[in-house]
C-alpha cells in the first residue's frame, strides 16, 4: 500500500514538473513567435505588410467594403434599409439650464401638462394628449400589417396619431387609431375623396430624409393579392411610387391641392413633409401654399430600402432643418399658424424636449418605435436572421409577431418618454412640456450657438426666463 502511494505522489510530481517546464517552454516559444511577427510588421514595406489593412482601414471603413462588393455583385444601384450610417449632426451640442435660485423648480403638486396642437388656426385642429407621435411607415411597402397594427394600437393607448405613410389606406388602421394622418404620397392610392374624408390631418408626402423625392417600384411578386387591391392595382400591376406628387408640375400648383384637400376633408390640417434641402425657399413656397403644418424630415430618418447615395449625400441633417424651418416662419409672421413637426434620427427623451424648445410642435418618430415595438420579440430573429425579416411586409418572420405584446411595448416607450420629458420641464420650472424653449438650452460650441441662436455655455447673457412656479 505504501508503495502504491509513493507512486501516486511521484506521478503527480512529475505531472506538476511537466506543466512547469512546460509553462516555461511555451512562454519561450510564444515571446520568439511574437517576436518575429514584430520585427516582420517593423520591417517589411507596405506592399507586403499586414498592417496595410488597418492603415487603409482607417480611410476605406468596412461599411465602404461591403458597399463595394454589392455594387459588383450586379449592375443595378443597391439599396440599403434602415438609413444612413452616416454621423450628422445632432442634439448634442445643446444642454438644458436647470432651474434652482434665480429660477425656481415647478412644484412637485403641480401637474405637468404634455397636450399639443398642429394646425391651430385650421377648422378642425388635430389635438394630441402627448407632442409625440408615429411617423409614416406604409403598410405592404414598409412594415407588415401585424406591426401597422400593433403600432397604430400603441399610439391609441397614449392619446396620439399614426401615420398611413407610402401605403394604401388601410380600414383596420383606421379603426383602431385614435387620430389618423393620412399620407398624401406619390402613388396613386388613396386619392379617392371617401378615403380621405376619414383622415384626421393630411401630410402631402413630397420627400422623406433617407430616399428624397425618388421614385421606386413594388414589384407585383413581393404584393399579395389583397394588397394589390387595396392600391388599386390590376392584376400583375407593378405598385409605382413617382418622383413628383400626382398633378404637381409647377411650384403655384401646391395651393390648389391644398385647397383640394382642405375642401374635401371639411377642414383638417393640411401639410406637406419635406427633406431639409432648400429650406427658406422651400418653407416660403409651403407658407404660399397655405399649408397648416411642415414636417420637417431631416437626413439621419430611417427607411425600408433606398440607395446608399441618397442617405449618405443628399439633405441636411435634423437640427439644422428645423432651426432654419422655424427661422422662416418667424420671419413671416405664421408661427402661431403654421406648426412645425421634426422627424428623423431622434431617439431619446432628452432629444425631443430639445426639438420642442427650438420650435417643434411635435416629434414624429419612426425608427426607435420600429425597435421599441419589436422588443425581446427581436429573439425570433437574431443572432441568424436581420430585424426587418420580422418588420417588413416581405419578412420571413412577420407573421410571428405578437400584435398585443408589441403593441403594449409601444405604448410604454411612448409614454416612458413623456414621463422623463415631464420630469425635465419641472427640473426647468415650467407648467407645461410646450413652455420649454430657447431659453432654457445652452450651446456647448460656438458653431451650435450660431446656428441655433442660444447663448453659448461660457458667455453671459441677459435672461428674460420668467419664473414658472
Amino acid at each position: 500500500m505504501e508503495a502504491f502511494w509513493l507512486t501516486l505522489s511521484a506521478c503527480i510530481l512529475g505531472m506538476i514538473l511537466f506543466f512547469i517546464a512546460f509553462l516555461f517552454s511555451f512562454r519561450s516559444i510564444l515571446k520568439r513567435w511574437i517576436g518575429k511577427r514584430i520585427q516582420i510588421l517593423f520591417t517589411d514595406t507596405y506592399l507586403k505588410n499586414v498592417w496595410e489593412i488597418v492603415s487603409s482601414g482607417t480611410r476605406y471603413t468596412s461599411q465602404n467594403i461591403v458597399d463595394t462588393a454589392l455594387r459588383c455583385e450586379n449592375d443595378e444601384a443597391i439599396s440599403r434599409t434602415w438609413g444612413s450610417p452616416k454621423k450628422m449632426l445632432r442634439f448634442d451640442g445643446l444642454m438644458f439650464l436647470p432651474a434652482q435660485l434665480s429660477v425656481l423648480p415647478t412644484k412637485e403638486s403641480i401637474k405637468i401638462q404634455t397636450k399639443t396642437c398642429i394646425g391651430p388656426k385650421a377648422k378642425r385642429p388635430l389635438h394630441l394628449e402627448i407632442p409625440l407621435l408615429v411617423s409614416g411607415m406604409g403598410v405592404g411597402v414598409g412594415i407588415s400589417k401585424k406591426l401597422k397594427l400593433a403600432i397604430t394600437k400603441g399610439a391609441a393607448a397614449v392619446g396620439t396619431a399614426s401615420n398611413t405613410g407610402e401605403g394604401p389606406f388601410w380600414s383596420e388602421e383606421r379603426k383602431h387609431a385614435k387620430k389618423l394622418i393620412l399620407q398624401y404620397s406619390r402613388a396613386k392610392w388613396s386619392k379617392d375623396p371617401n378615403i380621405l374624408k376619414q383622415a384626421d390631418m393630411i401630410e402631402i408626402a413630397v420627400g422623406n430624409g433617407a430616399s428624397a423625392s425618388t421614385p421606386y417600384v413594388i414589384h407585383p411578386q413581393d404584393l399579395s393579392g389583397t394588397m394589390q387591391h387595396e392600391m388599386e392595382l390590376t392584376s400583375g400591376e407593378p405598385a409605382m411610387i413617382h418622383a413628383r406628387v400626382p398633378k404637381i408640375n409647377d411650384p403655384s400648383d401646391w395651393h390648389e391641392l391644398v385647397n383640394h384637400l382642405r375642401t374635401v376633408t371639411d377642414g383638417v390640417p393640411i401639410g406637406v413633409k419635406i427633406v431639409p434641402a432648400r429650406v427658406e425657399e422651400d418653407v416660403r413656397c409651403a407658407i404660399e401654399a397655405g399649408v397648416d403644418f411642415i414636417t420637417i424630415d431631416g437626413a439621419q430618418a430611417g427607411i425600408r430600402e433606398s440607395a446608399p447615395i441618397l442617405q449618405d449625400d443628399f439633405g441636411l441633417p435634423t437640427l439644422r432643418g428645423l432651426v432654419r424651418a422655424v427661422q422662416v416662419l418667424s420671419e413671416h409672421n405664421v408661427q402661431n399658424r403654421i406648426s412645425i413637426i421634426v422627424s428623423g434620427g431622434l431617439y431619446s427623451p432628452g432629444e425631443y424636449l430639445k426639438a420642442i424648445a427650438l420650435g417643434a410642435d411635435a416629434v414624429a418618430l419612426g425608427t426607435v418605435i420600429l425597435i421599441g415595438a419589436l422588443h425581446t420579440q427581436i429573439t425570433k430573429v437574431l443572432p441568424w436572421e436581420p430585424l426587418s425579416q420580422l418588420a417588413w411586409s416581405s419578412g420571413n418572420f412577420a407573421d410571428q409577431l405578437d400584435v398585443e405584446k408589441a403593441a403594449k411595448h409601444t405604448a410604454n416607450l411612448l409614454k416612458s418618454s413623456i414621463e422623463e420629458m415631464k420630469i425635465a420641464t419641472m427640473c426647468l420650472g415650467k407648467k407645461s412640456i410646450m413652455e420649454v424653449s430657447r431659453e432654457d438650452l445652452v450651446a456647448l460650441d460656438p458653431e451650435t450657438s450660431r446656428f441655433t441662436n442660444v447663448p453659448l455655455a461660457y458667455q453671459w447673457t441677459p435672461s428674460s426666463i420668467q419664473n414658472h412656479s
